[in-house]
């Protein structure tokens, strides 16, 4: 099976094209004002723009309001939501979208009674915060933990070149989603690890 790659905590628009012209499969846009990737609503609309047709453009919130919610799906074209926080399913269901909701895989969750509450979710993100703490650490969880869920999985937290493969082999996710791993700053990727990230994702695939 083909992992799928998301590049998240984009901020700019070059950074979106490089993402694509090096495979991705999708872009995160972060909409939560306390990440220093957090991007304004003129921002995410030139970034989102950019990116052009067959690649999704996820935003991402954690413990919004719905009217910021609805804000940005008004102003940008999103293809899909994603929920960090401890957002309800009935929240997450609210917009008519479909939505990834992160899993937390930290402390002493148990991720598939987590994950169990939201049926309706297209997939879950495992991330290496505890419940009721946020993701974005840049901190890698036991991938021996990874449980199974009824959902595709995408495999975040502490993912950079160097260990992605080791990820992959180890859990077998539907797809990998990195920010802090191929950054040169906070918001700015890292175009030599952003290209190879994608490719030692592509390269597991085919050992």
């Amino acid at each position: 099976m083909r992992t799928r790659v998301k590049i998240c905590g984009i901020t700019r628009p070059e950074d979106a094209l490089h993402a694509v012209d090096f495979g991705a499969d999708a872009i995160g846009l972060i909409f939560t004002a306390r990440s220093p990737r957090h991007v304004e609503l003129e921002q995410a609309r030139e970034i989102a723009a950019a990116v052009g047709p067959l690649v999704t453009v996820v935003g991402l919130f954690l413990d919004p309001r719905a009217d910021e919610v609805e804000a940005v799906l008004s102003r940008v074209s999103v293809d899909m939501l994603q929920f960090h926080g401890e957002e309800s399913p009935a929240f997450c269901e609210a917009f008519g979208r479909r939505y990834l909701k992160a899993v937390p895989m930290g402390g002493d969750s148990d991720p598939e009674a987590y994950a169990a509450r939201y049926r309706r979710a297209s997939g879950f993100v495992l991330d290496s915060h505890a419940v009721g703490g946020r993701g974005g650490t840049g901190e890698r969880f036991d991938w021996q933990r990874v449980p199974k869920l009824p959902k595709p999985i995408l495999l975040a937290g502490g993912l950079t070149p160097d260990n992605v493969a080791e990820a992959i082999r180890a859990c077998c996710p539907y797809g990998v989603d990195v920010s802090s791993g191929i950054e040169a700053a906070k918001g700015i990727k890292d175009t030599r690890k952003l290209a190879a990230f994608i490719d030692e994702v592509r390269r597991v695939g085919h050992d």
